[in-house]
């Protein structure tokens, strides 16, 4: 009676374990990694077919557990240990959350229609001085006007979004703006 190739791989399985062990353990270097691709490969016998006759069922069956042996290195290498995984966890986003965002991009569109609401001159000296960074002196020249002109405007310009913003505007008494 001719057995299948299924059959005749377990029944080689059975006769060459310890021998196969053996093998495998010297070639992998654990004796526990060796029965562990020996186990998945006798697992995997289920999947051989009878297309074509499996010639040498012992070398057969020892390709088959180092193919397997290879793999669980390889997946092994691009897993992550469970310390690394821990520190990455502690890592903190510093990125906002789409809450924060959402109120950001908020305050901006109130911001921008407040600014929409000053006179051209206060928007223009808002923007020079808060956006581009000019100082008042420097505004006063391009405008042609006085700086206590430019220094009023930019008071009323700052009242008038902190009001539509509702936010409390805060005084500076003169010196450089603190570095934020």
């Amino acid at each position: 009676m001719i057995q299948t190739n299924r059959a005749r791989l377990c029944n080689q399985l059975v006769e060459s374990y310890d021998e196969l062990v053996r093998q495998l353990t010297r070639r992998l270097g654990s004796s526990d990694f060796a029965y562990e691709a020996l186990h998945e490969a006798f697992l995997r016998l289920d999947r051989v077919g009878d297309a074509a006759l499996v010639q040498s069922p012992k070398d057969y069956i020892f390709r088959t557990a180092i193919n397997i042996a290879k793999d669980y290195k390889k997946a092994g290498r691009r897993r992550v240990s469970a310390a690394a995984v821990d520190a990455l966890l502690e890592i903190c986003d510093e990125a906002p959350d789409p809450a924060r965002i959402a109120e950001a991009r908020s305050e901006i569109e109130a911001f921008k229609r407040a600014m929409a609401e000053l006179p051209a001159r206060r928007r223009e000296v808002l923007r020079k001085i808060a956006v581009e960074g000019l100082t008042a002196e420097e505004v006063a020249t391009n405008l042609q006007v006085t700086t206590r002109t430019v220094e009023a405007d930019l008071k009323n310009a700052l009242t008038h979004c902190a009001d539509r913003l509702r936010r409390k505007r805060v005084l500076r008494l003169g010196g450089p703006r603190p570095k934020s």
